[in-house]
């Protein structure tokens, strides 16, 4: 945990008088506190720092399955691993913010490994990023050395930032697998300032949608222990990837949907790292505690019912995509 980042984490117990001090420093390393205790001065309670990261939540909680599949494929997503463009593309096309955002705070929800993180880090804006999961040590050893980046784990209906705190807030691919994703969305539009941008996508609430095989065998494999679920995965998923990269192209997106797994062979991945995506992916339908996809009306109505202006809902490469400003209350009010 770099020094500066105290300034903006708040005790989630207590919101905004819920100030941290740094204490029981066992050890630094290159200027990052590895090990200590972050102290609430309002409640008196303790969040440690653990490998570098605050820890607001236990390591191990529903989400635990993300934190098997990110450290285990900790570089699998990451341009800088994959040579291509491929999260950088997507960040910026369903945000439409710009590629430089020096002096700027920005507050990334759900980090994963850090596929997003790291193009973010690259914008120059101050990030906060966080997961509920252990997934926050891949982010951390792939991201973290990073000047303005804070890596932290925590949850998101407790989030330990001050309300109205970030000129941008973005959560790509999570919301779904949070137990009530509307609490979620309101937590995160909480969280930015007036006339800041809330963006967001989610898994998309269609019948054609919901005749996917994951939704058929995930009543079995959500019961599967994750490293039993994993090598069984990792074992059927190879041989299927041919078969699915044929079907794509025989039949577009709804021929790949007729096996089991999940393959990226068209977007140009060498065949070993195509392989470890599609593990990854397929590992990542099945496994999830939660799956709750939405339709754009709700998404839209999210945005409304937080008080967002400027709000555009559509469908976009993972489903539906969600962006707005706060309303900056007027002068009469």
């Amino acid at each position: 945990m770099k020094a500066q980042a105290i300034s903006h984490y708040r005790c989630p117990d207590c919101g905004p008088l819920g100030l941290l001090e740094l204490n029981q420093v066992s050890l630094e390393t290159d200027g990052e506190t590895m090990e200590a205790e972050l102290h609430c001065t309002a409640c008196g309670a303790t969040h440690p720092v653990h490998g570098g990261v605050p820890r607001f939540v236990p390591r191990e909680n529903y989400a635990a399955s993300f934190g098997f599949q990110w450290n285990r494929h900790r570089r699998t997503q990451l341009d800088s691993f994959t040579g291509l463009p491929i999260s950088r593309e997507r960040l910026f096309a369903v945000s439409g913010w710009p590629q430089h955002m020096e002096g700027e705070l920005v507050l990334e929800a759900g980090s994963g490994a850090g596929r997003f993180t790291e193009v973010l880090v690259g914008t120059g804006a101050t990030l906060y990023s966080f997961d509920f999961s252990t997934a926050v040590d891949a982010n951390f050893r792939n991201n973290g050395a990073g000047p303005n980046l804070h890596v932290s784990q925590a949850d998101i209906l407790r989030m330990p930032f001050a309300p109205a705190s970030f000129d941008k807030v973005m959560c790509l691919g999570v919301l779904q697998h949070t137990p009530d994703p509307e609490a979620s969305f309101r937590s995160l539009a909480a969280q930015v300032k007036p006339g800041g941008q809330l963006v967001i996508d989610v898994y998309t609430l269609r019948l054609v949608a919901l005749l996917q095989w994951k939704y058929l065998l995930r009543p079995l494999t959500t019961r599967m222990n994750s490293a039993t679920l994993y090598r069984w995965i990792a074992r059927l998923t190879p041989p299927l990837i041919p078969v699915a990269a044929v079907l794509r192209r025989l039949f577009g997106r709804a021929g790949a949907r007729l096996v089991p797994i999940v393959e990226y062979s068209h977007l140009g991945l060498t065949p070993e790292v195509n392989r470890d995506w599609a593990i990854l992916d397929t590992f990542d339908m099945y496994s999830p505690a939660h799956d709750h996809p939405q339709s754009v009306a709700i998404i839209k109505r999210w945005f409304e019912d937080a008080g967002f202006e400027r709000i555009v809902v559509g469908y976009g490469p993972n489903g539906v995509i969600g962006k707005g400003h706060r309303r900056v209350p007027s002068a009469a009010a």
